[in-house]
């Protein structure tokens, strides 16, 4: 047991997790990720319409890109967290409809499946838009990691993803009893607030991104490139000193190997994108389909446009026909 006031210095968690409205049932964790997705959204317009892309494009990619990447996040989780959903004597069956995987409320996510599903999506959107992928991934990249730093909040209201135990002065209080309470610790019980841990790396690597991208302006998917490897050198470290549950190869969770996963493909990236392409974007749209003007709508350059100005006036039709026959 810890003395009274190492629990005084330490980081209460929130009494509460959710709170009902009306028929509902709102989630902490939910807003949390909602709020995320929204301000990386806002980020993510403004760093793309700076490049020259017409505003708000970013939604037309998110509706592609967010569905996919919570499918992604959920496969993932399922996948890494097999024994949960498979094992345990349980019909092979169950987890389609008795412990169905959809039912993210009863499990979680990932966010590395997360960072594939959102990739296909956001591939496909830009596709669709014209918007060069690298540039939209750029573009994303401060945004998206700020994101991860809100998601986070989301965990502590949980009371989840806890790290091992610790005396430190900013060990996290979690309630006793609990589901993921590990087995044969005595309550009172400090842990490594694995959540803010991250939350405080992810901030700095927004603010990295941001300088960095601007000091050297970084095109081609190589400010994205970076964040990869931020994220991931910073989740190796988080990753192997959480104690929830998972599963595990080589000595290693897979969420380490995701990482290390991870680290690789931002390098190589970075590297292949700086031979590949040495000088800047010309355009953040794709060749061919780059945007005329400046004008959000551009019907004039179409067959449909129609003049709706006021018709002229009966001197500007006199003027005319003058000029018309003094040409002749």
């Amino acid at each position: 047991m810890l003395s009274s006031a190492s629990v005084v210095a330490s980081i209460p968690s929130p009494p509460i997790s959710s709170f009902p409205l009306g028929p509902l049932t709102i989630h902490f964790y939910a807003l949390c990720i909602l709020t995320g997705i929204i301000i990386a959204a806002f980020m993510t317009n403004h760093r793309l319409t700076k490049r020259g892309a017409e505003p708000w494009v970013v939604i037309d990619i998110c509706l592609i890109a967010v569905p996919l990447a919570i499918i992604g996040a959920r496969l993932f989780h399922v996948f890494t967290h097999w024994s949960f959903y498979f094992d345990q004597g349980r019909d092979w069956w169950n987890p389609f409809v008795k412990d169905a995987i959809w039912n993210v409320w009863d499990g979680g996510i990932a966010i590395f499946g997360a960072l594939i599903g959102g990739a296909i999506g956001a591939w496909l959107g830009c596709k669709w838009t014209g918007i060069r992928f690298w540039s939209f991934a750029d573009a994303l990249a401060p945004g998206l990691l700020l994101a991860q730093a809100i998601g986070r909040f989301g965990n502590w209201f949980n009371q989840e993803l806890f790290g091992t135990p610790t005396d430190l002065p900013w060990g996290l209080q979690i309630d006793y009893p609990n589901p993921a309470w590990p087995t044969g610790l005595p309550e009172g019980t400090l842990f490594h607030p694995t959540f803010l841990y991250e939350v405080i790396w992810n901030t700095l690597g927004v603010i990295f991104l941001l300088w960095v991208g601007k000091r050297f302006t970084l095109q081609w998917g190589r400010l994205f490139a970076l964040y990869l490897v931020w994220y991931s050198a910073g989740r190796i470290v988080w990753e192997n000193i959480r104690i929830d549950p998972s599963e595990v190869f080589f000595g290693l969770r897979t969420n380490v190997w995701a990482a290390i996963f991870g680290v690789i493909v931002g390098i190589v990236i970075f590297f292949v994108q700086k031979r590949r392409h040495p000088g800047l974007e010309p355009s953040p749209y794709q060749r061919g389909r780059e945007r005329s003007g400046g004008a959000n709508v551009q019907s004039q350059n179409t067959e449909d446009f129609v003049d709706v100005s006021a018709p002229p006036t009966s001197d500007v039709l006199a003027d005319a026909a003058t000029s018309a026959v003094a040409s002749k």
